[in-house]
């Protein structure tokens, strides 16, 4: 069995991971989008865009959901063996 498709089924999970739990959070669920590139052996930067007025509710106050869907992927690139990053497009 084949375990590289395995994990890219699991990153592109992560990815929607990501885009659902944006979506929670804005106001314009339409304008969301979360892309994956890789970097290196180890490391996915997923870049999450919303819509502008919407860039408040994602960073929260002094940066705490940030950190918080921060969190989240550090737990599952724990999980992975993966390091994902979180870049917040303005």
């Amino acid at each position: 069995m084949d375990a590289e498709p395995a994990k890219e089924t699991r990153f592109e999970e992560t990815r929607k991971l990501v885009e659902e739990l944006a979506k929670l959070l804005v106001e314009d669920t339409g304008k969301v989008s979360v892309e994956a590139f890789d970097e290196g052996d180890q490391t996915t930067v997923l870049e999450l865009q919303v819509a502008e007025g919407d860039l408040g509710r994602v960073i929260g106050r002094q940066g705490r959901t940030a950190r918080s869907l921060r969190a989240v992927l550090n737990a599952a690139g724990e999980k992975l063996d993966r390091r994902f990053e979180l870049e917040i497009l303005e």
